[in-house]
């Protein structure tokens, strides 16, 4: 079984999620839209691989936003394009933060910028605990998804909508790939004015992160288990 995850930014690891599905027996392939050299002039031309030479795809964060054709469109618009004919040749996806928009979006919703950033640790309220744990979660995102009316909603802060299940789709508005490393590499690559413009302690953001690793890699492998089993396989 092969997963590709495609990363959007060349700073966002698959972390415990990589780990969790390669314990499962997938062969993990990485995917950078906007390599290092493109960060700050990300509108590249993406050569994309064969979608349909994988068994299930993970589209993960990134820091543009899921709606800024303008600047990112080059590579947005050919993207969803072909999420949305995977999702329709029934190739499971589990898509995540902007990945998540990106499904919503594909499947005929909407994605625009929310009424305030989420940047932290949060509960999720979950109509399916036993396929979306409560959390805490990690949150760093400033849009959000509208679903399309056929599809349902199955997990939500005050804020945003977090998670909805469309065949074999998972979209999720939160990080379960994030590590006390991860959030380094974000706050290093511009990150910082985010957290600090939010009235965030970047050290206290970092340590709560450091303090919740160990139960927060297990929350995300125990995700991709139940991803695999409810969602794969149903």
């Amino acid at each position: 079984m092969r997963a590709l995850f495609i990363q959007h930014d060349p700073f966002s690891p698959t972390g415990p999620v990589g780990e969790a599905f390669a314990g499962l027996g997938y062969e993990i392939s990485e995917f950078v839209v906007v390599p290092h050299a493109d960060f700050h002039s990300p509108n590249v031309v993406a050569e994309w691989p064969n979608f349909s030479d994988y068994d299930l795809l993970v589209p993960m964060g990134s820091p543009w936003g899921a709606w800024d054709e303008a600047k990112i469109g080059s590579w947005l618009l050919p993207e969803l394009a072909l999420l949305k004919a995977a999702h329709e040749s029934d190739i499971p996806i589990f898509g995540i933060c902007f990945g998540g928009q990106l499904m919503a979006r594909a499947l005929g919703g909407s994605v625009a910028p929310g009424p305030r950033p989420e940047i932290g640790w949060f509960p999720v309220h979950s109509d399916r605990p036993g396929l979306i744990a409560e959390g805490p979660w990690f949150q760093f995102h400033y849009d959000r998804w509208t679903l399309p009316p056929n599809i349902k909603e199955i997990a939500r802060t005050p804020v945003a909508s977090q998670g909805f299940v469309s065949g074999h789709t998972l979209g999720i508005q939160f990080h379960p790939e994030v590590i006390t490393s991860t959030l380094q590499g974000w706050i290093d690559n511009g990150g910082e004015s985010a957290v600090a413009g939010d009235g965030q302690s970047i050290e206290a953001l970092i340590n709560m992160t450091r303090a919740q690793e160990v139960a927060a890699i297990a929350r995300a492998h125990t995700l991709v288990k139940n991803f695999v089993s409810q969602v794969v396989k149903a």
